[in-house]
């Protein structure tokens, strides 16, 4: 059987990022030597460590090696590190916003799903949620407010300060997320909520005659119900499997995503993918994965950090941009093992013992190495909290100013197509047998092993 070469960029980020993103590699690359896949990965700055190497959250070489791999392996970026600098330079909204616009990443799907077995880590009764929670949240994201233009602060003539942001939406993204929603519905339980807030928002009337009118030439077998945001997000806390798919704008999709992870019980076990409009190298949908917590900064370096979700991130990666259901599944089925047979780390141990973050890895069956390291650069510590000894499990990409002791790769063609490119649905769930139900997660307010919030991603 030919070996298959998956290749993709890895942007580990900040603080605990690295760490977690190390043992994701290693059970990666574990299963990927059984399944006899070849992983063609490289590293590169992002975030705060893209401010401190290159003096730009999103080095233009990062860009450059995205646009030459076929999906994103992404950590988590930001911290106290950085919060002094000016808001529109700061990791979170010059790293992450900007890889969505470049990519028109428009479409995020965060499944919802907290196992049986772990309903003690809901902040809800277990008597409301007796088999654990399965939804999903469907975000649209690349328009609304946190796009819309003008967006500035200004000093008015009188002295005082006022900011403005915009949020606007056209038909077409509508449309075009709804189709999202509509292949997610029909491969569950034919059941999808449009949220928004059309009593209110000029935005909001045009999302609901846009998903009425839609639904009804060509999702006629979906029981399509409307929900206004603020009940929306009471509902969730009151009964989420009322749910199955949800839908919504850019904001709303923030918000009740994270509540919806409040629920689930622990960020560490919420990963995400988010779709872009073009294809990959192999006709799929170029996307970043990444996990629904942050850098968690005050557990950085103690080894504690919960690595579900970054693990869980290459299962959907497996999944959407590369096509393969079965390897996907045999990850995300080794994850459910570990942490259901009682391998957990503190932030769903409910008092047990607990174990760190390395110990979860080996819990998923792989081995302490299993593929070469490379190091991280010399100031490591001071954007991750690691020691410089600390390493990822790929190669490091080659840049302008790359320090002595990074590794310079090359990375072969196959740039994603650009938006322009007719999106096809289909091929991100339906069109090739895969359900959004096979994906695990589940979220909480602390970070991945946290002891208080982390820093959420935008």
């Amino acid at each position: 059987m030919p070996t298959q070469t998956l290749k993709f960029a890895v942007l580990a980020g900040d603080y605990i990022g690295p760490e977690v993103m190390t043992e994701a590699l290693r059970v990666f690359q574990h299963v990927a030597r059984q399944e006899n896949l070849t992983l063609a990965s490289t590293a590169a700055d992002v975030g705060g460590a893209g401010i401190d190497n290159h003096g730009k959250a999103l080095p233009d070489s990062t860009v450059k090696l995205c646009e030459q791999s076929d999906a994103i392996l992404f950590g988590s970026v930001g911290g106290p590190k950085w919060e002094k600098l000016p808001p529109k330079e700061q990791p979170e909204r010059a790293a992450l916003l900007p890889l969505r616009k470049h990519f028109t990443l428009f479409a995020n799907l965060r499944p919802g799903l907290l196992y049986r077995e772990l309903t003690d880590a809901s902040p809800l009764k277990t008597e409301r949620i007796p088999d654990g929670i399965d939804i999903v949240c469907i975000r649209e994201l690349t328009g609304g407010v946190y796009f819309g233009q003008p967006k500035e602060t200004k000093t008015l003539a009188d002295g005082d300060v006022q900011a403005v942001d915009t949020m606007v939406y056209k038909k077409s993204e509508i449309e075009r997320i709804l189709q999202v929603a509509i292949t997610a519905a029909r491969s569950r339980k034919k059941k999808l909520c449009s949220v928004d807030k059309a009593n209110v928002l000029e935005t909001s009337v045009l999302w609901r005659k846009t998903v009425t009118d839609y639904c009804a030439q060509h999702a006629p077998d979906l029981a399509l119900t409307h929900m206004y945001v603020d009940n929306a997000a009471m509902q969730l806390a009151r009964d989420p499997n009322q749910f199955d798919v949800f839908v919504t704008e850019n904001m709303f999709g923030d918000i009740l995503s994270d509540e919806m992870a409040v629920i689930c019980g622990s960020l560490g076990m919420l990963s995400s993918a988010s779709l872009g409009a073009g294809k990959n190298s192999l006709g799929l949908p170029f996307g970043l994965y990444e996990p629904a917590g942050g850098t968690a900064p005050d557990i950085a370096g103690k080894g504690i950090a919960n690595p579900c979700a970054q693990i869980l991130s290459v299962a959907l990666m497996l999944r959407y941009s590369f096509g393969l259901d079965k390897v996907a599944a045999r990850i995300e089925a080794a994850v459910k093992k570990a942490v259901t047979g009682g391998t957990r780390t503190g932030d769903i141990a409910f008092g047990k013992p607990s174990v760190g973050t390395r110990a979860i890895r080996s819990a998923c069956g792989a081995p302490t190495r299993t593929m070469p390291l490379v190091r991280l650069p010399r100031n490591a510590r001071s954007w991750s909290g690691m020691a410089a000894s600390e390493a990822l499990p790929c190669s490091r990409s080659s840049n302008t100013q790359s320090k002595p002791q990074r590794a310079a790769t090359s990375a072969t063609t196959g740039e994603p197509t650009e938006s322009q490119v007719p999106m096809d649905a289909s091929l991100f769930i339906e069109g090739r047998g895969r359900s959004l139900r096979a994906a695990r997660g589940g979220q909480g307010p602390g970070g991945r092993g946290s002891s208080v919030p982390d820093r959420r991603r935008c």
